[in-house]
């Protein structure tokens, strides 16, 4: 699992909905992730002294960490993102959302931020955004509920691999036999947003391939039918990691597109050359 929570309040502060989808696991770095759904207001900027900014941040940071420590966690670093500057001469533009709302969600540090936001916007989009004013909406209900939880674990994609298994697991069965000798040790795929859905081959677990996607670092971006490679650790030692885009996938609520990705976790000497390609094109047929 890599998505524990999500949470839906106003910009003032009302908490609307929370949800935890599993409990927040011990010892690890996670993420709590921001999403502004709040109507763009022409706020002007505050002209503060370096005393009263001092004196903000010194409150804004000792609520976070006491935050923090209530759950048993530690901040390691917070990231702020400075709005564009205005152009002088603007075209007019109707506004993006209404209302006051922001969903946040605590999830793994490796999923990638613009698929998960997709998930997200597809949440307010169906079921938040004819809710707003939150503070006076009726409650989310458990069907609603439901929906937000298929729609954060990937029940639509999972479901497809899952009728599609035995095959999938067979064509996993004849790569790893072939490529073993040249370093392959593992296949997994996963949702858009790098949530592992199926592992084949004996040697790694789920959460063998979690811990190796939680020490890459920084995910990079992969197109359609491409692939990139980078270096990871598990349980000590080096390991390859291919993160290939399959450009395949599933539509969910006939509104998101999410294809999956193939991972091959190889051994360091290894020598895939084009067999990611090969992969791609072989699973592709069977969940395409």
């Amino acid at each position: 699992m890599t998505i524990y929570t999500l949470s839906v309040i106003t910009s003032t502060g009302y908490p609307y909905f929370h949800t935890r989808i599993k409990e927040l696991p011990k010892g690890i770095k996670l993420f709590l992730r921001f999403f502004d759904f709040s109507e763009d207001k022409d706020t002007p900027q505050m002209d503060m002294s370096s005393e009263s900014s001092f004196a903000l941040n010194s409150g804004l940071v000792s609520a976070l960490f006491e935050f923090a420590r209530s759950m048993d966690k530690k901040i390691r670093a917070l990231e702020f993102k400075s709005k564009k500057e205005e152009k002088k001469y603007v075209a007019v533009k109707s506004p993006r959302f209404s209302g006051d709302v922001l969903i946040t969600s605590q999830t793994e540090t490796y999923l990638l931020h613009k698929s998960f936001k997709q998930k997200v916007k597809l949440i307010y989009d169906l079921i938040i955004a004819s809710k707003i004013p939150l503070d006076s909406a009726d409650r989310i209900d458990n069907k609603e509920k439901l929906k937000i939880v298929d729609i954060l674990t990937d029940f639509t994609a999972k479901e497809h691999v899952h009728r599609n298994e035995e095959e999938i697991k067979k064509a996993a069965h004849k790569f790893l036999t072939a490529m073993g000798p040249y370093g392959l040790e593992s296949i997994a795929i996963t949702s858009f947003d790098l949530s592992p859905i199926m592992v084949c081959g004996e040697k790694y677990s789920f959460e063998d391939i979690e811990i190796t996607l939680r020490n890459i670092g920084e995910i990079p971006q992969v197109g359609a039918l491409e692939w990139k490679y980078r270096q990871s650790l598990l349980k000590g030692e080096s390991v390859w990691i291919y993160i290939c885009n399959s450009g395949i996938g599933v539509t969910v609520e006939d509104r998101l597109f999410e294809p999956y990705f193939y991972l091959l976790i190889a051994n360091p000497e290894s020598y895939l050359a084009d067999f990611p390609a090969k992969l791609m094109a072989e699973f592709n047929l069977i969940l395409g």
